[in-house]
């Protein structure tokens, strides 16, 4: 039986006062709020905004909403407007809301390209 009293938790929660120093795994979703200095391996993350990841993530799924500081690898990625990423990201599908930051290089998981090319289109109406 877990601290919680539940056997089987569909999540696991890292509050805002927690820091984590160290790799996390969870076969759960995982919700930070707080603070993780290495990586992070778990079927769905959810992070806040005012929480802050230094390592590397790893998910099917990810919305991310706070810094983080490193490589991200999710097959469904979401990027909230709150977001500040800095590393290479991998996914299949992304979402990226207007107002997020991303310094670093996208690639998309279908393997026939090593990094996807960004290109700006822009609205040209004053002509």
């Amino acid at each position: 039986m877990s601290a919680t009293g539940a056997k089987h938790t569909p999540f696991s929660l890292i509050g805002s006062d927690v820091t984590i120093s160290g790799d996390l795994s969870a076969t759960v979703d995982l919700h930070v709020d707080g603070v993780v200095e290495g990586d992070i391996r778990c079927a769905a993350l959810v992070q806040g905004p005012d929480s802050r990841i230094t390592g590397h993530v790893v998910a099917r799924s990810a919305r991310l909403a706070g810094l983080v500081d490193g490589s991200i690898s999710a097959d469904e990625l979401v990027v909230e407007s709150s977001a500040r990423i800095t590393g290479d990201v991998t996914y299949a599908t992304i979402t990226i809301a207007a107002g997020s930051r991303i310094e670093g290089r996208f690639a998309h998981k279908d393997g026939a390209a090593p990094a996807a090319e960004l290109k700006l289109i822009a609205n040209d109406s004053a002509g």
